[in-house]
This record gives structure tokens, sequence and C-alpha cells, in this order.
């Protein structure tokens, strides 16, 4: 039976380490957004006349090669037989999920949101990076919510995430809004389960989890997006339990050799882990 203190756990690491230490089919919904590897194809930053430039630039670490197929196997093993996997990716990264996933599950599919307010092209001279890919696998027995059809496209939209939810300092590239994680976690999980972002940046997959009374384990291996994520965690949580009249544990790790509190049952995690949490 899962521990009803345990809410969420946040760990400045390297999700390849971390991954291993975490038991068989423990994760209910793994949601992330890994590199897209676009970086080396960026022509720099959009520059106006009488404003400020548009950020075109990814950071350093999306020039470091992501290879999709070197995550499949652990991704297999900590997923539930009822669980549901939701990768965020781009064109270049499409056709790599599909081939290491698809004869995997039962089912795949992709889902697009389009974003309503994309960065411009001034010289209107091709189209706008408006759409964005979540490459999504399930099994038979999976978690799915959905209440009439309407629900069901795999189609969302949502202005990109900015004003007071874009985080300036410091600021993340690619950071997600949260209503675009919330819809999906509310469909593919239920409350109380354990949603995993071993990619988490500045935490929005750990905000929308907070919200949506999930638990969160997620792993950053930039310091100061860690922290970032950390901070707007614990503010979430605190927020939700101050609306709940509830108490609880809360968790944070900066060392990589932490994962998270133990767990009973098939969802125990190494005992001689525990000596690095604090409460």
């Amino acid at each position: 039976m899962k521990d009803p203190n345990w809410r969420k756990c946040v760990l400045n690491a390297d999700s390849r380490d971390i991954i291993k230490r975490i038991p068989d089919n423990a994760i209910d919904f793994i949601l992330t957004d890994p590199p897209y590897n676009l970086a080396k194809h960026s022509t720099g930053n959009i520059n106006l006349p009488g404003r400020s430039s548009i950020n075109n630039n990814l950071a350093d670490w999306d020039l470091v090669e992501f290879n999709p197929e070197e995550w499949v196997e652990e991704f297999l093993r900590i997923l539930k037989p009822t669980g549901n996997l939701f990768i965020f990716t781009s064109y270049n990264q499409l056709g790599r999920w599909y081939n290491c996933l698809d004869h995997r599950f039962d089912f795949s599919n992709f889902m697009i949101w389009h974003k309503t307010n994309p960065v411009p092209k001034i010289y209107k001279a091709g189209f706008l990076n408006s759409c964005e890919m979540i490459f999504t696998c399930w099994n038979k027995r999976h978690t799915w919510n959905f209440s009439s059809q309407d629900e069901m496209h795999n189609f969302m939209e949502s202005p990109i995430c900015s004003g007071s939810e874009r985080l300036k300092n410091p600021k993340h590239p690619t950071q997600k809004p949260i209503s675009i994680l919330k819809r999906m976690i509310e469909m593919a999980s239920n409350e109380d389960d354990i949603i995993f972002d071993p990619f988490m940046g500045v935490g929005s997959t750990g905000v929308a989890a907070m919200q949506l009374n999930r638990r969160f384990i997620g792993v950053e291996l930039e310091p100061q997006y860690c922290q970032a994520g950390k901070l707007r965690i614990e503010a979430e949580l605190e927020d939700f339990m101050r609306r709940r009249s509830k108490s609880t544990y809360t968790l944070f790790g900066e060392s990589p050799t932490m994962v998270c509190e133990e767990m009973d049952d098939d969802y125990s995690l190494p005992q001689d882990l525990l000596q690095f949490f604090s409460y």
C-alpha cells in the first residue's frame, strides 16, 4: 500500500542513474520533455525594430546528442502495465520514438499541441512553428479518463508559457504551460498516482501534478533549473494542502544517489537511500 504521506521527490541528478534505482512497475505515468536536438539548426535570436530581440536560441544542453533508443528499456521496466507514456518531441525525433516503442505497446499514437501565440516570422517566409508533437503509448489495461467524445481529440490548444507563469530567472527555453500538462495528467492518470519526469526542467510537470493531487518524482541535471523547480513544486504543494486542510511530508534531494522515500509492497525503493531524506 502506498504511504499516504509521500507526495513528491525532486532530484538534482542525472536521470540515467536515477531511473536504474526505481523498482519495476512502480510508475503510473511517465510524462516528459527530453531534448529535441534542434539547437544545431537555430538561426539565432530574431531582431525586431523598436523592441527587444526574440530569444530563438536553445540552451547548450540541446546540442548534446540525445538518443531515444537508450531510454526505452528503462521506461518499459518502471512503467506499470496500467501506465501511460507521453513524450514531447519534434519532427526529427518522432520517428525514432515510434520505431523504439510502437511494437512494445498495444497502442501508440501522437498528440498535437497547437500554440495559439507562436514566435512570429516577421518576413513571412515560411510556416510558423505553431505545433508541437507528443508521442503517446499505452496497453489495453491502461488508465484513461474521458467523459465524452469531445475530450478524446488528440489535438490541444493553448498559448505558449508566458506572463507571470514564465520564469525569468532562470529562463528555460522550452518551459511548458501548466494548462497543457494538467490536461494530459487528468486524462492519463488518477489521483494519488505517481508521475515521473526524468527531464524535469523547471518543474512544470510537478506543479501540474501537485495541483491535481498526484505524486511526483522529477529529475533535472541542471542545478539552477532543479532549484527553481523545487521551489515551484513545494509552493504548489503547500498551497494545495492549505486548500485541502491536510498535512504532509515534503521531500527534496540534492545528492545524485537519492531517489525517493521508501514505499511499501511493490512500490518499495532501496532501503539504503532513506538516509538522504529530510522531512
